[in-house]
């Protein structure tokens, strides 16, 4: 389903008995109109600038090695408007000096929000942040007062 987000686009939401599947962050684009579903409402406040947690969203994470379900919790725990550089959450995962497969995951990660790649900064500086770029990922780091 899609989800609409004004000054930010329209973004999809895929869930399959009640558990997120994949996620893409809104941008620009044409809303087609549906139905909604409650988390949409949640991810609406977090891009109105609301503190909203997403902890309790039920994600399939059975494609998922054990290394890559360790990153996804352990980004999960990453606090609302705090950042972690790759080795930190590498090391957070139980992967020391497992950064560039921790910076690989979050490059393929389909759960953005959810599993919050964005907080993860570069040792000199922002980092990348896929298709959507730098200043995508800077500014969901100033919505969340992070930098």
């Amino acid at each position: 389903m899609q989800y609409e987000v004004e000054g930010w686009g329209v973004g999809e939401l895929w869930i399959d008995d009640g558990r997120v599947v994949n996620h893409e962050l809104p941008q620009a684009g044409e809303l087609d109109r549906g139905r909604a579903h409650p988390v949409v409402e949640r991810l609406r406040a977090y891009f109105a600038g609301e503190r909203v947690s997403f902890d309790d969203v039920d994600l399939d994470l059975s494609w998922a090695t054990p290394f890559q379900t360790g990153v996804a919790h352990a980004l999960q725990a990453i606090p609302y408007g705090e950042t972690v550089t790759y080795g930190e959450l590498a090391a957070l995962a139980g992967y020391p000096n497992a950064q560039r497969a921790a910076g690989t995951f979050c490059a393929r990660n389909r759960f953005p929000l959810f599993v919050p790649c964005h907080r993860v900064v570069a040792a000199d500086g922002l980092g990348s942040y896929g298709s959507l770029g730098l200043e995508y990922k800077r500014r969901l780091l100033d919505l969340e007062h992070a930098l």
